[in-house]
């Protein structure tokens, strides 16, 4: 290539940034660290995001809890940075008490209800009220619920306020939370609950609908921006954007409710964080 038309071509690659405007620069990366079932929308809504903004996502996954090397407590103990965190509500509160998480930042995006699936192809119940969900747990041959906190209300709260808890005991069981559809789409259960969300990517059986409103127990994700946050303009685009309008679509489409309520106002700008000594993390027995 000549230097004319390397030249020629350097023009073009100006002109052509000129064009595009601001967006064609780089934007600074951020940085995510999250858990849990808000992740199948986090996935959808992630490149529309990036493409509105010009900012790259970077995600990394952990459990809320627990002395894994990769739970998101121990991440922030051996001194790993993020610019947003999303998990469940009491897991993000926790970390703002452990100062993990700017106090005022937490914004809550959806909640996840229980529902109820029964067989692919078998008559769908009706769980549309009180009454109704009464009349199909009591004629239910079989019903099984996860080994979790969902599990835990369904067997030590809701039946009890539905007054049937004596009449279903002998026909109900928990199962690994994972199984739960599973043993449904089977045969080897007639009903079965769980968090809407993770009853709707397993095939063979089919979502009847939430329990409800009154008999509800809700798993709220939120999000907040970490202490330690490099890019908190970023921080503050995504939770807006996953908190907006536009998000509850892919919310809905995932199985949660979307929360757009009226929000706090994020405490902008940061601080930049103080430089910490790392802790060493416990190991699990």
């Amino acid at each position: 290539m000549t230097i004319h038309k390397l030249r020629l071509c350097i023009l073009a690659f100006c002109v052509s940034l000129a064009l595009l405007g601001p967006c064609a620069c780089l934007a600074d990366p951020v940085k995510v660290m999250m858990s849990g079932w808000f992740a199948p929308a986090y996935r959808e809504l992630g490149p529309l995001f990036e493409d509105e903004t010009g900012n790259t996502l970077v995600t990394v996954w952990g459990a809320a809890a627990g002395t894994a090397l990769t739970a998101i407590p121990v991440r922030f103990a051996r001194g790993e940075w993020a610019d947003v965190l999303i998990v469940v509500s009491y897991a993000l509160d926790d970390q703002i008490h452990a100062g993990n998480v700017v106090p005022g930042s937490k914004v809550d995006f959806a909640r996840s209800p229980i529902g109820m699936v029964v067989r692919e192809g078998a008559p769908k119940p009706d769980i549309s009220s009180v009454d109704a969900l009464r009349r199909t747990l009591l004629e239910a041959k079989s019903i099984v619920f996860p080994q979790n906190a969902s599990g835990a209300y369904i067997a030590n709260e809701l039946f009890s306020r539905l007054g049937i808890e004596g009449r279903v005991k002998s026909k109900s069981r928990m199962v690994p939370a994972d199984r739960v559809a599973t043993v449904v789409a089977n045969g080897d259960a007639q009903i079965g609950f769980q968090q809407v969300v993770e009853l709707l990517p397993v095939k063979g059986v089919t979502v009847v609908g939430s329990l409800p409103a009154e008999l509800q127990n809700y798993v709220v994700y939120s999000g907040g921006v970490a202490t330690t946050a490099k890019n908190p303009a970023g921080a503050e685009a995504l939770i807006r954007f996953l908190s907006s309008p536009d998000a509850a679509p892919a919310i809905m489409r995932s199985g949660l409710e979307p929360i757009t309520a009226p929000q706090p106002q994020l405490p902008l700008p940061l601080q930049p964080p103080q430089q910490q000594q790392p802790q060493t993390p416990q190991q699990s027995n």
